[in-house]
């Protein structure tokens, strides 16, 4: 896959594309990247980028021409690649999403910059709008790097292990499992006894549980919107009985009663 990222600060992707899985990535052929400094498509000597908006208000508006020959330049090296505005008012990005790009022959990212950018290059030259996270950022930088670093662990043989992406938190839209490594025994903590027993459906049966509990703990929301698979029920299921069972314990006229005495308090 071919990613272009249109930016004012092209040097920010040098080490990002050079280091860790993505520089391997990069290395290995899996992918390719290509900065475009949006000031190269500046018309004016002093290559501005950016301009007061219509109507007055506040802060700066990136200009509609540079950005657009921009555009045309990355589409000049892939020319079926997904044009993408990184932008606060995008879509929430998910795992479902960088699955859905993985697919894509390239990607084209929008790096905005000050107030955001002229509207006519959104209706014109973009094809999905989207946000990392409800908080402002200077720029769409680091929000591009998150997209690509996301999409380019989806890609077969990027992982050392082909199991790697399939196990990551969110691919099942779970939580991952507890990790541990040794020492068995740290600061009189012990690592859980099935993980050391051998017994490899033990192990997955016990990761399996700790994922769903961990998820309804940390982000329930995410088994409040999705259809729950019949095993995972079974253990939320053994769960309820088990908290249900301990609320009974703390009075003795069991659950009602005790619902009974806080309604009088």
């Amino acid at each position: 896959m071919h990613f272009s990222v249109l930016t004012i600060f092209p040097v920010l992707f040098q080490a990002f594309g050079a280091v860790g899985i993505i520089g391997r990535a990069v290395k290995q052929g899996h992918i390719s990247i290509q900065a475009f400094n949006i000031r190269d498509f500046a018309a004016d000597k002093h290559h501005v980028t950016d301009d007061r908006p219509y109507g007055g208000g506040s802060g700066m508006v990136m200009k509609a021409e540079p950005l657009a020959d921009a555009v045309r330049a990355a589409k000049g090296r892939c020319p079926q690649a997904r044009t993408i505005l990184m932008t606060p008012q995008g879509r929430p990005f998910c795992q479902k999403t960088a699955r859905s790009l993985v697919s894509a022959a390239g990607l084209i990212l929008i790096c905005g910059r000050y107030e955001g950018i002229d509207e006519r290059i959104l209706e014109g030259y973009v094809d999905l709008e989207l946000s990392v996270g409800d908080y402002v950022l200077s720029g769409g930088e680091l929000a591009a790097m998150i997209v690509m670093d996301a999409v380019t662990r989806l890609i077969p043989g990027v992982l050392g292990n082909r199991d790697s992406a399939a196990g990551d938190s969110f691919a099942e839209q779970r939580l991952a499992h507890p990790q541990y490594t040794r020492p068995a025994v740290f600061e009189e903590q012990a690592v859980p006894d099935v993980l050391l027993s051998g017994d490899h459906q033990k192990i997955e049966n016990w990761r399996f549980e700790t994922s769903i509990i961990r998820t309804l703990l940390k982000r329930p929301d995410l088994l409040k919107n999705r259809r729950l698979e019949p095993r995972e029920i079974r253990i939320l299921k053994k769960w309820h009985s088990e908290i249900e069972a301990i609320i009974d314990a703390q009075h003795p006229s069991g659950a009602d009663a005790l619902s009974g005495a806080r309604k009088t308090w």
